[in-house]
C-alpha cells in the first residue's frame, strides 16, 4: 500500500480538484505504446493509400538518375541542378505519406487523457538529477514494466519477422530474376505488408500498457484521509466555522423577525407548536404578510413578545399549520386563505375597537381552509 511522507496510507482515491491539480502541472496518463500504435498503423494506412503513386515516383526518379549523360555528370553546374530536382521530386512525392504521419503524431498522445500543455512540467527539477531516487524509479513497478514491454516488444516484432521471412522467402529470393520494374513494385508491396503485420503487434502491447498506465497513474494520486480534510477545509472552509458563521446568521434573522413582532396586527397559533404573526395595511399592501412564523420554542418566543406588546393572540390551529406551511417569511398570504385571515383580522380589529388591552387568549374555529392547504400535526 502506497505511503505518504507523514507515513499514512493513501487509501482514498484522488479528488476532482487532485485530477485538476495534476493536469495543471502536465501530469496525466499516458502511454507510449498507445502512441506508438497509432503512428505505425497510420504510417502503414498512408502506404496502402499512396504506396502505389510513392513507388511510381520512386521509381520515375531512378530512371532519370540512371539514365543521366556522362557530360551531365561531369559538368558541376548540372550535377548540382540535377540533385536539386531529384531532391525537390523525392519531398513532394513523400508529403502526403508525412502529412498522414505528421497529423497522427501530433494527436496520438491525446487518445489517452486528451489536450494538456503546462509550462510547469517544462520546468527543472533537481531531485531529476538525484541518483537515488533515479534508482528508484528504475526498479519501481513502472520500471519493472518498461522492461518487460520492452522485452515483449522485442521478442513480438522478432517473432513476426521470422515468420514473415520464413513464409516469404521463395518470393524475396525471385525477386533477383526479374527486371527492375517489377521487382521494385513486388518488393514495395512485401515491405507494405510485412511493416503493417509487424505494426499490428504493437495493438497487443498498448492493450497491456494503457491499463496499466491508467491504473499506475491513479494510484500516484491516491491521497490520504488527512489530505482529503485538509483539501475540503481549503475549498469548503472549517466545518466548525461555517457552522458557527450559519448559527450566526440564523440568529440575525431569528432576532430581525422578532423586531417585527410589535408591529404584527395579530398572532395566528396552534396553540402551543405553531405562531404566525401577520400584519396588513390597506393602503400599502395588496394583501397581509407574513411578518414573523415559528415552532414551539421560537413560536413560544413570538407569543411571549406579542404578549408583552398588546399583541392580539388568536388561537386557529388549521389556519396557523396552512399559513406556516403555505407562506414564507415577508411574503403575502396565499389567496385561498384571502377569507381566513380577512375573518381573523375582522373579528381582531372589532375587538380592538371594544378594548385596548387583550389579555385573554382568543379562538376562532370553523375557518374556511381549502383542503390543499390543510396540514395535520
Amino acid at each position: 500500500m502506497a505511503e505518504s511522507n507523514t507515513g499514512q496510507e493513501r487509501t482514498e482515491e484522488a479528488t476532482p480538484k487532485r485530477l485538476q491539480d495534476s493536469r495543471d502541472k502536465g501530469q496525466v496518463a499516458r502511454s507510449r505504446e498507445l502512441a506508438t500504435m497509432g503512428l505505425l498503423l497510420a504510417s502503414g494506412a498512408a502506404f496502402l493509400m499512396f504506396g502505389d503513386r510513392l513507388v511510381a515516383d520512386i521509381m520515375s526518379l531512378m530512371r532519370e538518375s540512371f539514365t543521366a549523360s556522362r557530360m551531365d555528370l561531369m559538368d558541376v553546374n548540372n550535377i548540382l541542378i540535377f540533385l536539386e530536382d531529384s531532391f525537390t521530386e523525392a519531398i513532394i512525392a513523400l508529403i502526403p505519406f508525412f502529412m498522414v504521419v505528421m497529423l497522427v503524431a501530433f494527436f496520438s498522445p491525446m487518445a489517452l487523457s486528451g489536450w494538456s500543455f503546462s509550462t510547469k512540467a517544462l520546468s527543472f527539477k533537481w531531485d531529476k538529477l538525484n541518483p537515488i531516487k533515479g534508482l528508484g524509479r528504475v526498479f519501481s513497478a513502472k520500471g519493472l514494466m518498461e522492461l518487460v514491454k520492452a522485452l515483449a516488444k522485442f521478442m513480438l516484432v522478432m517473432s513476426i519477422a521470422i515468420l514473415l521471412l520464413w513464409n516469404q522467402s521463395e518470393l524475396y529470393i525471385l525477386l533477383g530474376i526479374k527486371s527492375i520494374e517489377p521487382a521494385i513494385a513486388q518488393a514495395g508491396n512485401l515491405l507494405m505488408w510485412g511493416f503493417i503485420l509487424l505494426s499490428c503487434a504493437t495493438i497487443l502491447i498498448a492493450a497491456i500498457d494503457v491499463p496499466f498506465q491508467l491504473w499506475d497513474h491513479a494510484k500516484q494520486l491516491k491521497m490520504t484521509r488527512q489530505e482529503v480534510k485538509d483539501e475540503y477545509k481549503q475549498t469548503e472552509g472549517n466545518p466548525e466555522m461555517k457552522r458557527k458563521v450559519r448559527d450566526t446568521q440564523m440568529a440575525m434573522a431569528e432576532k430581525r423577525m422578532m423586531e417585527e413582532v410589535p408591529k404584527a396586527d395579530v398572532i395566528i397559533t396552534n396553540p402551543t407548536h405553531y405562531a404566525v404573526a401577520l400584519k396588513y395595511d390597506q393602503l400599502n399592501m395588496g394583501a397581509p404578510i407574513v411578518v414573523a412564523k415559528g415552532q414551539d420554542l421560537v413560536a413560544a418566543k413570538i407569543r411571549s413578545l406579542a404578549y408583552s406588546n398588546n399583541v392580539p393572540l388568536v388561537e386557529a390551529p388549521p389556519l396557523s399549520r396552512a399559513l406556516y406551511y403555505s407562506t414564507e417569511l415577508n411574503s403575502e398570504v396565499p389567496a385561498g386563505l384571502y377569507l381566513a385571515v380577512a375573518q381573523v383580522l375582522a373579528y381582531v380589529y372589532q375587538l380592538r375597537q371594544k378594548q385596548s388591552r387583550f389579555d385573554e387568549r382568543l379562538t376562532m374555529d370553523d375557518l374556511p381552509i381549502p383542503d390543499d392547504l390543510k396540514r395535520d400535526e
